[in-house]
């Protein structure tokens, strides 16, 4: 006698057994949907972890990394296997940085108001000095001695006089502006870390004291900007903090400009293009 293999009985959806405990008892095709909004809300959920967490698809808009990274590349970031490895000098980096300084409020009937500062505004500079950070910001101010002309410099607006410095005023909110960072991916390539002596000399990269040689800086490094205020003479970086610059550095803002990367920025390194089909592949050393 032929044996027969019992059927095991379908699992009923955690979202059925939900509302029927709740008291209600859904027909055929009510429970088909509920089943099917119960895959869409798991598969939603396990999305979010993923790219929260584990991988992140991203590109860069600029031409900093050419050629390594063209503008139009897509390509996958691992964030998960640096919770057990650090990233290494070489390697290239996805991290949070200031991108720009914003004016997000101006108290009504303050120097801000009457110098005609307006919400919304990106902040270049204060009396000349480049700002990077709002905490950044504050620290010109603070700086700078009692009675000195306070000057703006906004995207829109090349010179806004906000009048003088009085004792006691130290941050931009003594004048009715409040500051927001506006925090985005940065790609670049890790050149020094925290103990590290860099310097940009002659077009080529040297780290304590030793010029940096390989395919990965196997190009020309500019160094002429006068902005430029970091690295362009022996340049101790700070612990827990990283030097980073882009691989086209003629057209990368990067740490020659602006200073350090915190290690606690650092989101991951790319590891797989994914567009064009073209350059489709590993990337970064990965497999």
């Amino acid at each position: 006698m032929a044996r027969r293999k019992a059927r095991k009985e379908k699992k009923t959806a955690l979202i059925l057994r939900l509302v029927r405990h709740l008291g209600w008892n859904p027909g055929r095709v009510m429970r088909e949907v509920l089943e099917w909004i119960e895959v869409l809300i798991v598969a939603g959920g396990l999305a979010f972890l993923v790219m929260s967490y584990v991988t992140v698809r991203m590109h860069v808009p600029t031409g900093s990394m050419i050629p390594t990274i063209d503008p139009k590349d897509s390509f996958f970031v691992d964030e998960i296997s640096y919770h057990f490895r650090g990233a290494k000098p070489g390697d290239i980096v996805v991290f949070w940085h200031i991108d720009s300084v914003l004016i997000k409020n101006v108290e009504s009937g303050s120097l801000a108001e009457h110098a005609r500062v307006a919400e919304g505004e990106r902040l270049i500079y204060i009396n000349r000095e480049p700002v990077f950070s709002a905490a950044g910001a504050d620290q010109i101010i603070a700086s700078l001695p009692v009675g000195t002309m306070i000057i703006l410099s906004l995207v829109n607006a090349p010179q806004l006089d906000l009048g003088t410095k009085n004792s006691g005023m130290n941050a931009l909110a003594d004048f009715g502006i409040t500051l927001r960072d506006r925090r985005v991916r940065y790609v670049k390539r890790l050149i020094a870390v925290g103990g590290q002596t860099v310097q940009v000399k002659d077009g080529s990269v040297y780290v304590d004291g030793e010029k940096l040689t390989g395919p990965r800086f196997d190009r020309q490094y500019t160094s002429g900007d006068p902005r430029m205020l970091f690295g362009m003479t022996p340049t101790l970086v700070p612990e827990g903090k990283w030097f980073a610059m882009g691989d086209n550095s003629a057209d990368s803002w990067d740490s020659r400009y602006w200073g350090f990367v915190d290690e606690s920025d650092f989101i991951g390194e790319p590891y797989l293009r994914v567009w064009p089909f073209s350059r489709f592949g590993p990337m970064n050393g990965y497999f």
